[in-house]
């Protein structure tokens, strides 16, 4: 199937708790590998507008991620530190590795890269800046947010 981005719908926002939304308010995603029908992975193109985040500092359980910079120049901040991205690099998060990273730009342009993951079950997500984590619905799809002591937002 050819994809012409133009074409599949751009969400901003998030399904974080409240109080942690505005962190994110400036990420554009654009599902292609739904748009596709892909089964077994996703792949998404993000624009994140100065400012802006990828996510909350995050590891999964069972999922692997990739990312690869398309435009602009984003902030990979990880257990390790801080290191600048720019067009053609990209990084991989094994799955288990309690690596929390995320992408930030704290730059004055926007910035754009594919990301790139697996839908493997009962993934987990934890949150090790926040009090938060993510557990699989027992439907399969998506999650559900906790505070770390297992209590509901």
């Amino acid at each position: 199937m050819i994809i012409d981005p133009q074409e599949v719908p751009q969400e901003s926002g998030s399904r974080y708790p409240q109080e942690f939304q505005t962190k994110v308010a400036g990420r554009i995603r654009q599902r292609l590998g739904d748009f596709a029908q892909l089964q077994n992975f996703g792949v998404n193109l993000v624009t994140l507008l100065p400012g802006s985040a990828s996510a909350l500092r995050h590891y999964h359980s069972q999922q692997d991620e990739f990312i690869y910079i398309l435009a602009g120049e984003l902030t990979l901040i990880t257990n390790g530190g801080e290191r600048i991205l720019t067009p053609g690099m990209a990084a991989g998060f094994p799955k288990g590795e309690a690596n929390g990273h995320h992408l930030v730009n704290k730059s004055t342009n926007m910035a754009m890269y594919l990301e790139i993951g697996d839908r493997s079950a009962n993934d987990t997500v934890n949150y090790p800046d926040d009090d938060l984590i993510a557990q699989p619905q027992k439907n399969g799809k998506g999650y559900i947010f906790l505070h770390k002591d297992g209590s509901s937002y």
